[in-house]
Formats: structure tokens, C-alpha cells, sequence
């Protein structure tokens, strides 16, 4: 009689219950308590750095030429990725204290002008 295989590790440890249940408690709170206009606009912050990874894999596995068009593309992603993450800080009311002279129409405003200059510059390196 050969002693019994012992049985495989449990994969409900307490650490991976209480990162999950901490998971869970985040994603509801965000759910509950984030206007619709962040949720929004925290959906394309998604869509961009999902995009540039795209772009990133896609120039490491595939091919990087012409490697000016990647440049520009990458750089117009995390370009606007930083210009929408400022303007969700600027709209975000319980930031009203640090961007008090900042209404959220000039906030979008300024987020509008800074994506136009954003995308000349990208346009222009592309030759």
C-alpha cells in the first residue's frame, strides 16, 4: 500500500479571499459613488492605454517600420492620455479645492485646445 498523493494546494487562501473581496469592495464603491462624467471619461483613459499597448505589441511582434508613424502614434496616445487625465482631475469635484478658478467648461476648453495642438505637432512629425 503506497501512502495517498497529497491533495492539491487550495487556491482560496486567505490572502487571495482578501484580495479579492478587496477588489470587489473598490469596484463597487467606484461604481456607487463616481459621477457618470468620470466614469466617462475614466472609459477613454481605458481605451488609450489599451491602444498604446496595442501599438507597443504590435511594433515589438510584427514590425516597426516606418518607425516615425509608430513614434507619432505612440506619442499621440499617451500625449492625450495626459491631457485627459488632467482634465478628470480638473472636473472631479472633490478637487474643486486645488482647481477653484477652473470652471469644468474651461477645464474641457483647455483639454480641447491642448489635443489640437497635440495632434499638429503628431501630424507634422509624420513627415
Amino acid at each position: 500500500s503506497s501512502p495517498t498523493p497529497a491533495p492539491p494546494p487550495s487556491t482560496n487562501t486567505p490572502l487571495a479571499s482578501a484580495s479579492s473581496l478587496a477588489v470587489q469592495t473598490l469596484w463597487g464603491s467606484y461604481l456607487d459613488t463616481t459621477p457618470s462624467r468620470l466614469k466617462f471619461i475614466d472609459a477613454f483613459l481605458v481605451f488609450l492605454v489599451l491602444s498604446g499597448v496595442i501599438q507597443f505589441a504590435y511594433c515589438v511582434l510584427v514590425t516597426n517600420f516606418p518607425f516615425n508613424a509608430f513614434l507619432a502614434g505612440f506619442a499621440s496616445t499617451v500625449g492625450q492620455f495626459v491631457l485627459t487625465a488632467s482634465l478628470r482631475s480638473q472636473v472631479n469635484v472633490e478637487n474643486r479645492k486645488l482647481f477653484k478658478d477652473v470652471s469644468p467648461e474651461r477645464a474641457f476648453a483647455d483639454f480641447v485646445v491642448g489635443s489640437v495642438i497635440l495632434h499638429f505637432f503628431v501630424f507634422n512629425f509624420l513627415g
